[in-house]
């Protein structure tokens, strides 16, 4: 056996040699290469030192998968594929394994991982620079095309979907009201706690209610009501529209001659426009509430003191405030139902488009709030 190179199972008959000057070098396999056998297999075997050219198997007593996976690891799929061609001593059936095992893993090796280059944080700052203004455009785009299909439908109202959009007005505004009025009137609670304890360092304590006031006038209220409408009413346009994409319903409305548009998108953005400073104005009366019971059970403040205090509030907060859910629906309508169009066909695409949606809407509203504070600071407002 000098001249084989040799692979051996068990501990007692386990070897490997070569022969570096033989030109055509035989790879000899004997004793049980099973799951059994795995891990000493894989402890007293190594890669031979020579390509194998035949094989003979005539030792073999067994063979399994587990045996065959690590014979691939050993020599690859291409060389033990091409030495089972020509192999003696080997059953059809484990010949057709060898061959099975050997077809399936071809093309799995790992990969060499790539050397780090100066360049890597460019070129990756440079891709999510091309893709954030890829997606950007596709904004415009679809913005443009929404804004043009609701101008064509102002002069023609037989052809608005009004069934669609009280529909969607019941689902974004009605159904959302639990939600909104108990999450405000909690922060408010919270806010009044924390400004309370703040103020009463100062003995300023009667200017909590103040704090909650205008807190809830300007930014709160509708912040936090457009927030809930980002995760909760953007998600489910997306995914209401994606699986219609999945299910090809739009390309049956397309054939059909029927705009996705003014069927799907119109109602939508008319939905939250209505609906979302209707809510910004519950949320602003829930959170003042949280704050009320706050300052009537722990800063001995009464009721009719706090909403004698509320009232002195400029109206002016509290229309600033609500200016700005307009803006929120629009983008929070616009963006889930872009998304939805994106969906590329699958189950895990209409859960990726989702994803992105909730998390862009949120961006948006939390980004364009604080450009609407600042402008309001630089107004005097």
């Amino acid at each position: 056996m000098s001249n084989a190179l040799v692979l051996q199972s068990v501990p007692s008959d386990a070897a490997e040699t070569a022969d570096d000057h033989s030109l055509w070098p035989r790879l000899l396999l004997n004793g049980e290469w099973t799951l059994q056998k795995y891990q000493r297999l894989s402890k007293q075997v190594s890669v031979p030192s020579q390509k194998p050219r035949s094989l003979d198997a005539s030792g073999l007593v067994a063979i399994d998968t587990a045996g065959a996976t690590l014979l691939v690891d050993l020599l690859g799929p291409d060389t033990l594929a091409d030495i089972v061609e020509r192999a003696t001593g080997l059953s059809p059936e484990w010949k057709a394994l060898l061959l099975a095992v050997a077809t399936s893993m071809r093309g799995q090796e790992p990969p060499n991982a790539p050397k780090q280059r100066w360049g890597d944080g460019l070129e990756a700052l440079g891709t999510l620079t091309v893709s954030g203004w890829r997606q950007l455009s596709q904004f415009f785009a679809f913005t443009g095309l929404t804004i043009t299909t609701l101008l064509s439908l102002v002069l023609r109202p037989w052809r608005w979907r009004w069934t669609a959009l009280v529909a969607q007005m019941q689902q974004a505004g009605l159904n959302a009201v639990p939600i909104v009025a108990l999450l405000n009137f909690l922060v408010g609670a919270v806010v009044a706690f924390l400004g309370a304890t703040v103020l009463a360092q100062f003995g300023a304590t009667i200017y909590t209610v103040d704090l909650v006031a205008y807190a809830f006038m300007r930014e709160l209220g509708v912040l936090l009501a457009a927030i809930l409408l980002a995760g909760r009413t953007a998600s489910a346009f997306t995914a209401q529209i994606g699986s219609m994409k999945v299910n090809e319903e739009l390309d049956a409305l397309k054939v059909q001659g029927l705009s996705a548009i003014e069927l799907l998108v119109i109602p939508r953005i008319l939905a939250l426009v209505i609906t979302l400073p209707i809510l910004g104005f519950i949320a602003i009366l829930s959170g003042i509430a949280g704050g009320a019971m706050v300052a009537v059970l722990s800063l001995n403040i009464s009721l009719t003191q706090f909403i004698g205090i509320v009232q002195q509030v400029p109206l002016l907060h509290l229309w600033l405030g609500l200016g700005k859910a307009p803006v929120f629906a629009v983008l929070i309508a616009l963006i889930g139902c872009l998304e939805g169009f994106k969906v590329s066909g699958s189950a895990q695409s209409v859960g990726e488009r989702t994803t992105a949606s909730v998390v862009q809407c949120i961006f948006v509203v939390i980004l364009l709030d604080a450009v609407a504070a600042l402008f309001y600071m630089e107004m005097d407002w």
